[in-house]
């Protein structure tokens, strides 16, 4: 999604207010809703909102007010989308052996090669 905002590391809640024709309010609704919509605390406690962040408001703005989801059915959509980026960046439990068994074969071919050159035993 491009932005449509200006370019800055973070942004007050007053802007991203008018970044996404919002009130505050509205803002600060969502993120006691949605877990996973947590701006940042500035050091005075100020909400600051990163473009990522915003750009989460932005489509569940147009979730709910374009495409007709409700507040609970958005949170389940999220809670499937969370479910299945987890099951697409996790390994089964035996290709993380297979990874962890070469790796350990490596570091032995590495310590042994080490061990030669300094003339010192392996065990």
């Amino acid at each position: 999604m491009a932005s449509k905002f200006p370019d800055k590391a973070f942004y007050k809640i007053g802007e991203v207010s008018t970044i996404t024709k919002l009130p505050a309010s509205v803002l600060r609704f969502w993120e006691s809703e949605f877990s996973f919509l947590r701006p940042r605390k500035s050091q005075g406690r100020h909400r600051v909102y990163d473009k990522q962040t915003i750009e989460v408001v932005l489509e569940i703005k147009r979730m709910l007010y374009e495409e007709g989801y409700t507040i609970m059915g958005l949170k389940r959509h999220w809670r499937r989308r969370r479910g299945r980026d987890r099951e697409e960046t996790s390994m089964p439990a035996g290709q993380v052996q297979q990874i962890r068994e070469e790796l350990q074969g490596i570091l032995d071919i590495l310590n042994a090669s080490s061990h030669r050159k300094t003339g010192t035993s392996a065990h």
